[in-house]
Formats: structure tokens, sequence, C-alpha cells
């Protein structure tokens, strides 16, 4: 037997307590067994986990030190990514302008406290599926429940919040960026016979959407070709987005043009909120106005048939701008609202529109709430998806968990997530709340940025945004 020397008896016991350390933080001893496993690798080295290093054949010591190399790394970027921080870059305009499309942010997984893993065993840096095979970058099982780490703070009011997608539970795979909800839905009332509910109940009108939804998921499922295989996704493998909280746990949110209201109090709007409106020119907007004012290539083109009319998002400063150049706009006006196409509940009809929603009560935990079949769905996917109870509604009485009741207490925290590009963000309005435990963390600096619209050797990296910081964002 070896006898360990003093050096490795530290290093030991530094690592020894670092690991425990972090025992303690997530609550769970279930990483003692790995004890020893360190007290073998610094003391007594029964396991020989260095062998390849002995071997005399130069092949097997180049590829096993690339094995091991590449090992090391992933578990450490495994734990990284899972518990401190990781990437990630914002793909779409919802955000435009407070963040763009081409900002890479550092995400903090502290500021809110990481969540232990649900699908523990996953491919580390690929969300769902691994790119070039195109297959789960995860294992079904095991499945553990939500459970979060205590963090430094809690989400706030205005946040910038990156979370898993709630109605992203279920996808198609060749369609996977739509809302399969929505698409159901929208799918079921085209092929129905127009159904009129002016004067149905509550539980008429349910019928009538549950019919729709029915319908359009068997069209869906029927049309691999179209849609592909439709498949299941853990709440952590689910597709992360980014936007604002504007509304916490217990508030009452209502939009009231275009104005987001808590509690009856109007809500602090962005520096950078955008809506759309439509532009009227003498020509088309010059492309150094548009770069000037900040508006984007994707918006530019955003035209009717007239190509001196234009549909376009704007904040305050860009609309201003226009309106400046008199040899230009002709004249700036509130596009009309509507729908579009469906929000939130979609299996009821509230008559309300993109720029005036709501009264909607955000469900807190440990609050209770009396239920009726008026407003039960706003509340049911919380209940049956979110919180994994069973809900069915028979002869106009709700069940949960096969008893009759008229009430329920929610076992989560949810918020209310809307993007700064308000006609022009896919967000709580179409898909509804966003529960706790699909909170991932807070953006804390944009640490690089590219401009889609721009070459290498045409501004394409924004220096004025590296390293900023996005609570600066307001």
């Amino acid at each position: 037997m070896i006898k360990a020397t003093r050096a490795q008896w530290i290093k030991f016991g530094i690592v020894l307590v670092l690991w425990l350390a972090f025992l303690i933080w997530l609550k769970s001893w279930l990483g003692l067994v790995v004890v020893p496993f360190i007290f073998d690798a610094y003391i007594t080295k029964k396991i020989p986990w260095t062998w390849w290093r002995k071997s005399k054949n130069p092949t097997v010591v180049t590829v096993m030190g690339w094995v091991d190399a590449i090992v090391f790394a992933l578990v450490a970027v495994y734990f990284v990514n899972l518990y401190f921080f990781q990437n990630y870059v914002i793909p779409s305009s919802s955000l435009e302008k407070s963040l763009l499309v081409g900002d890479y942010l550092f995400v903090s997984k502290l500021s809110y406290g990481p969540r232990v893993p649900q699908t523990p065993l996953h491919m580390p840096l690929a969300q769902h599926t691994l790119p070039v095979l195109n297959t789960k970058s995860y294992l079904d099982w095991p499945q553990w429940d939500y459970k979060r780490v205590k963090g430094v703070g809690e989400v706030q009011l205005n946040d910038i919040v990156v979370f898993n997608f709630p109605a992203g539970d279920t996808v198609a795979t060749k369609v996977p960026a739509d809302d399969i909800y929505r698409m159901s839905y929208m799918a079921g009332e085209q092929l129905a016979k127009p159904i009129d509910m002016t004067n149905m109940t509550p539980e008429q009108q349910r019928m009538v959407y549950d019919y729709y939804y029915q319908t359009g998921r068997k069209y869906i499922d029927e049309n691999a070709s179209a849609y592909g295989e439709v498949l299941y996704r853990p709440v952590d493998r689910r597709e992360n987005y980014v936007k604002r909280c504007v509304g916490l746990p217990g508030q009452t949110l209502e939009i009231k043009d275009r104005t987001i209201y808590l509690d009856g109090k109007a809500n602090k709007e962005p520096d950078n909120v955008q809506y759309r409106y439509l532009v009227k020119t003498t020509q088309p907007i010059p492309e150094e106005l548009a770069r000037e004012l900040g508006i984007s290539n994707e918006d530019l083109v955003s035209y009717y048939t007239d190509a001196s009319v234009y549909n376009m998002p704007l904040t305050q400063k860009a609309k201003e701008g226009l309106l400046a150049r008199k040899d230009i706009t002709v004249s700036i006006e509130n596009t009309p609202a509507d729908d579009a196409g469906g929000l939130y509940p979609l299996n009821k009809n509230t008559g309300w529109t993109t720029d005036n929603y709501g009264p909607i009560w955000i469900p807190k935990k440990g609050e209770t709430i009396q239920l009726t079949l008026d407003n039960l769905p706003f509340y049911e996917r919380p209940i049956h998806a979110y919180e994994g109870n069973d809900l069915q509604v028979k002869d106009g009485k709700i069940y949960i968990n096969g008893k009759e009741t008229n009430e329920y207490t929610f076992k989560m925290d949810y918020y209310w997530m809307m993007g700064d590009n308000r006609h022009n963000s896919a967000d709580s309005r179409f898909w509804g709340f966003v529960p706790e435990d699909h909170v991932v963390g807070k953006p804390i600096f944009v640490w690089l940025s590219l401009d889609p619209d721009r070459g290498w050797f045409d501004g394409k990296i924004r220096w004025n945004r590296l390293f900023s910081l996005v609570d600066n964002i307001k």
C-alpha cells in the first residue's frame, strides 16, 4: 500500500470541503456516494484512473489524453451550466430594442436559484436535440421532481428573465417553434362548420372549444408529412425564451390601450418599448435613416402592396425621428387592435385584443381561487398541466382528482412575461402564465452582439453593446 503524502491529504481535504459545501447548498446528500471515489483519487489510488499514461503505445496515450480532456470538459460544463450560468443568444425580435437579435447573454442561474435537473442525464450545451444526428439530447429516465436551490434573490417586476417555454411541453417536430395548442385550435376552427357561440353558456362554449381542439389535434397527428412527429418534452428540456416580467404572483393584470396596469396602477413602460404603426411615406425609407433610427431590415420589408406604406414596429424615439422628416413621412397611425389569431385562454371567447387584454389574476403559491365554469379556462392549464392534477368537467360540475370542487389552492408561483416589441412577441398574451419551475435565470450582461443586417467589415459587431449590463436596460 502506497502511503499518502501530506500534499495529497491537503488536496483531498480541500476538494472534500468544497464538495460537502456544494451538497449542503443543494440540500441533497445523494452526492455522498461520490466521497469514496474522491478519497480513492487522492489517497488510496486503488482505481487506475490514469492507466493509459503508463501505456507504451503512443497512439493510446494520445487518444486517451484527448478523451480524458473531453470528459473533464463535459463534466465541468455540465455542472457550470446546471448550477451557475449559461450562454443564451437572442434569436428573435420580441425584446427589441431593449435586447437585439444577435445579442449573446451571460445568464446567471444564481440570481433566482438554480433548479436541480429534472432530466439529469443529458448532453451539455444541447437543450433538447443533438445537432447533425437530430435526435433527443437527453434520456427520459430518470425524471426528478422540481426543486430549486436558494439563490441570491427572486424575480422582480420588470426583470428580463430566461425561462422554458410553457406551451413547449408538446411539439410537432417539423414546426417546433409553433405552439401546438394554438395550432390545434386554429386548425379545428377551420375544419369545423362555423358555430355561433353568442348565446351559449360557459359549459356549451367549453364543449365547442374542446371539439375545435380535438379536431385540430387529430388533423395534426394524422398529417405527419406536414407537421412531423408529435412528442413530449420535460420542463427543463423545453425551448428557452427570454421576456420581461410584467406581472408578479398575486397581481391582477390588465392592458388598456397598450398600457399595462397592475392592480389598477399603470406599470412603467420600458424605455425602448415598441408598438406597430402604419407609416405612410412619400418614398421608401432610406437605408441610412433606418440605421440611424434603429429600424431593422426585417421591419423595412414589412410593408403593404404600396411600397411606401409600412406596417412596422417603432420606439417613441424612432417615431419622432420619422415624423421630423417632413420630406419623407406623411403620417404615422396606430395599427388596428386585434386578437392576432387567438389569445390566451384559447378555449374562451373573451373579445380581448393584444392592446386591450384582461383583467386576469396571476396565481400565487398558497392562494385559493373560487372556480367557476366561466373562469376555469384561465386556470385549468396551471391546475392540470403544470401542477399535475386530473381536471374534468361533468354535467356542469368541476372535478379535481376525482372530487367535485369549486376552489383550488395553487402549489406554485406564476409570472406574466411579455416582450418589449409588443406587437411582434409571442408571449403570455398567447400562451398564458409562466410557472416558477420554468424559470431558468437572469441575464446579467451582453458579452457579444452581432448585427444580422451587416457584414463583418460593415459594423457587424456592435462594439457599444459589449459587456453592457442588462439591469441598465429599463
